[in-house]
């Protein structure tokens, strides 16, 4: 009988610890590397909504996308909003160059203030553990650049697009999460 009740217990435990880590799992949970080599803890995002958009410098939806995502960072962050930008050259090689030459190409043409990552991939055995991640818990995966996952104060996903659905279409939603961000806080005071 020890040898059963040893083996509901282990069950158990491992029935535990799995809810424990699923729960603690979140999108601030994770690190990456920026576009200067750093690696940055998502965390220091937390408390803060974010948009995650994986980008591309020549594609269609570039230039479009980007002035959008940049006027959004300039009028809602960056202490209640960040976009976080991840390149990927994973759809039509559309982000052929360098991390340096991204990060250049972005700020000189677009005038990025936003945080710009390392380029990863976002789908497929060689995916980034954050696109994983968002991907599994979204059950939305990428197909093709500017794809955008927007992330609460808490790591959670709330929804996710794909390129045609326009920055300025989403801009809505995300004002009015942020907006119950600074509501939350003048209550607070």
């Amino acid at each position: 009988m020890l040898p059963a009740a040893l083996s509901v217990t282990s069950v158990t435990f491992v029935l535990l610890l799995g809810l424990t880590e699923s729960k603690q799992k979140d999108f601030y949970t994770f690190k990456v590397v920026n576009s200067r080599g750093k690696l940055v803890s998502l965390e220091k995002y937390r408390g803060s909504v974010s948009l995650v958009v994986n980008v591309a410098s020549e594609c269609g939806f570039t230039d479009e996308h980007y002035r959008d995502l940049q006027q959004l960072q300039r009028d809602l962050g960056p202490y209640h909003f960040n976009v976080l930008a991840f390149p990927c050259n994973q759809f039509g090689q559309q982000e052929p160059g360098s991390d340096k030459e991204i990060d250049s190409f972005v700020r000189r043409v677009y005038g990025v203030s936003f945080p710009l990552f390392s380029k990863i991939a976002v789908v497929g055995t060689g995916a980034n553990n954050v696109y994983k991640h968002l991907a599994d818990v979204s059950g939305k995966e990428p197909d093709w650049n500017f794809w955008k996952y927007l992330i609460d104060v808490n790591g959670k996903v709330v929804d996710a697009w794909g390129p045609k659905v326009s920055v300025k279409e989403i801009r809505p939603k995300i004002a009015e999460m942020v907006r119950q961000i600074i509501l939350k806080k003048k209550e607070e005071l």
